[in-house]
């Protein structure tokens, strides 16, 4: 017979963990720490499915968390999130960009999600723009290009040797930004929890400005074409 532990503290670890919600950074951290960083970054930057995972504020939140005392949630430690976060996004882009060259055009044609059709042209346009390297670098602070551009490389059959440099270039940059950001944060502003989230949903809006701007950049530029 399946038994149940009698202490009511038990339960509501067990029931936390059967609940995680994949889109919300603080659940994902409760449950899994420094671990679920990795798989959630993993995902998000080499696996087209991962599109939808909060990497911005995920980076933030575990940022907030190595801080003693700053909130009511799990103590993380930078020690063991910095790694984490390195590992999962430098792996999983690397792993994007070997999908593209083994058939990510074929991905991308197949799929009907608007965001990642939209991600994946925004994508070519920084590519085109700013070249190689400067676009591999930008795409990391921008959710869904992050996750196509990877693939895409690897579609356009971009050096490994310059994308995997670029890649870990960027990488690295926005990982530890984002997370000594957050700690930064909760080490500067005394009794930060009651702002959590607040601050997280700031982060989030930040994080997708610049997908919104570049769509009304690109709508004004159509109607100017069309008037002419």
């Amino acid at each position: 017979m399946l038994q149940f532990p009698a202490d009511p503290a038990v339960h509501l670890a067990v029931g936390t963990h059967l609940a995680v919600n994949p889109l919300d950074a603080s659940s994902l951290l409760a449950a899994f720490g420094a671990f679920g960083i990795a798989v959630v970054l993993f995902a998000e930057t080499g696996l087209l499915v991962g599109f939808f995972l909060p990497g911005d504020s995920l980076l933030f939140t575990a940022g907030l968390l190595c801080v003693p005392g700053a909130t009511k949630g799990p103590q993380l430690h930078l020690w063991q999130v910095l790694p984490a976060a390195l590992v999962g996004a430098l792996a999983g882009a690397q792993v994007g960009y070997l999908i593209g060259r083994r058939g990510g055009r074929a991905l991308l044609s197949r799929t009907k999600r608007k965001s990642l059709l939209e991600g994946a042209a925004r994508a070519e346009e920084l590519l085109a723009k700013y070249g190689h390297g400067k676009a591999i670098v930008l795409a990391r602070f921008i959710p869904v290009v992050r996750t196509v551009l990877n693939p895409l490389c690897g579609v356009l059959e971009v050096p490994v040797r310059s994308f995997t440099f670029w890649q870990v270039a960027g990488g690295a940059v926005w990982t530890v930004g984002v997370v000594l950001a957050g700690y930064g944060l909760g080490s500067s502003i005394p009794g930060i929890d009651q702002y959590l989230l607040p601050i997280i949903g700031l982060v989030v809006v930040v994080s997708v400005l610049p997908i919104v701007l570049e769509l009304f950049r690109a709508r004004k530029a159509r109607r100017h074409g069309g008037d002419v």
